[in-house]
């Protein structure tokens, strides 16, 4: 296992969503444990607390609820993103609903841009997060940003960081997904990312999936990052989520997922998102949040058996 200096920062918003609840993700996976859990492992843990969200009461576009709020807010994530990697640590971001992703991928994608490099990505949802202000049935902001990352939807979005696509299509994973619209669904198959639906894994295992989900996000990169939605787990065993699913995810395959993960040694920096501790049963949800988290960064049943691969880049 590598041992890493992680940067913990919790973004408590929830104005990508039409629900309060996910601003408390922070402070439930910090009672849940997490400091303790990651050093336990082996790794350094630096906790910066909450970003500064301002108030505010004005939706503005219905087709895209908060839009300029949350792009501001994602800008100054991807600036922390990419200076934590500058600095050889590990960005561990807790939401906060899904819209954060957009800052968080695109400080990721801006750190590697600056050698001329990609990152790939691996998506965990129930849902598709390819919806833009045109189709969207909701406005809901969080879910808009995978299409975001690839370059589809709001301006403000789109141009955080001061460029685009963050990712390429041909190096983006979604994963888990069960719930998603139909016009997300024709943008997911024109676009050219991956998508492995609950049939796939059901179908074909967690094991394969994850095999070619990290060829796929490592062919040609120099890692990448991932972003775990907890409505990617079945709502009977994670609850507290805002928008949950029947059918998800297993805790055992999620775990499987975050430990090849792990082994695939070509992890950049990561975000989990979407815990709502006011649905939540006796913090649940976060507390499977930081044992996901740990398996993703190294823990394994039997810590003798080591599997890693080392990661060259630009496979």
């Amino acid at each position: 296992m590598i041992s890493r200096n992680v940067h913990l920062l919790g973004v408590p918003t929830s104005l990508g969503t039409n629900r309060y609840g996910a601003e408390g993700g922070y402070r439930a996976v910090c009672a849940a444990n997490i400091h303790e859990d990651l050093r336990a492992i082996g790794h350094t843990v630096q906790d910066w607390g909450t970003m500064f969200i301002p108030d505010t009461k004005d939706a503005g576009n219905p087709k895209a609820m908060y839009l300029s709020e949350i792009a501001e807010l994602c800008g100054r994530l991807a600036s922390w993103v990419a200076e934590v990697l500058r600095e050889d640590g590990f960005p561990l971001v807790i939401g906060g609903d899904h819209s954060i992703s957009a800052g968080t991928v695109g400080g990721a994608a801006l750190h590697r841009r600056k050698s001329d490099e990609n990152i790939g990505l691996i998506w965990m949802d129930a849902h598709g997060d390819m919806n833009t202000p045109e189709v969207t049935p909701s406005g809901n902001v969080h879910g808009m940003p995978l299409a975001a990352c690839i370059g589809h939807g709001a301006k403000e979005l789109v141009n955080i960081a001061g460029f685009s696509p963050k990712v390429l299509p041909r190096n983006t994973v979604l994963v888990g997904a069960r719930e998603i619209d139909p016009d997300e669904a024709l943008l997911i198959e024109e676009s050219g990312i991956r998508c492995y639906t609950t049939r796939d894994i059901d179908e074909r295992g967690m094991c394969a999936v994850m095999n070619e989900a990290i060829r796929h996000a490592t062919d040609g990169t120099t890692g990448f990052h991932v972003t775990f939605d907890m409505d990617a787990l079945d709502p009977l065993t994670a609850p507290g989520v805002g928008t949950p699913v029947l059918g998800g995810l297993t805790y055992r395959e999620a775990h499987l997922a975050l430990e090849m993960i792990a082994d695939s040694n070509a992890l950049l920096s990561m975000d989990v998102v979407e815990i709502n501790p006011l649905l939540d049963n006796h913090n649940i949800t976060a507390q499977i949040a930081v044992k996901l988290v740990a398996s993703a960064l190294g823990k394994r049943i039997l810590p003798s058996l080591h599997r890693t691969v080392p990661f060259q880049g630009n496979r």
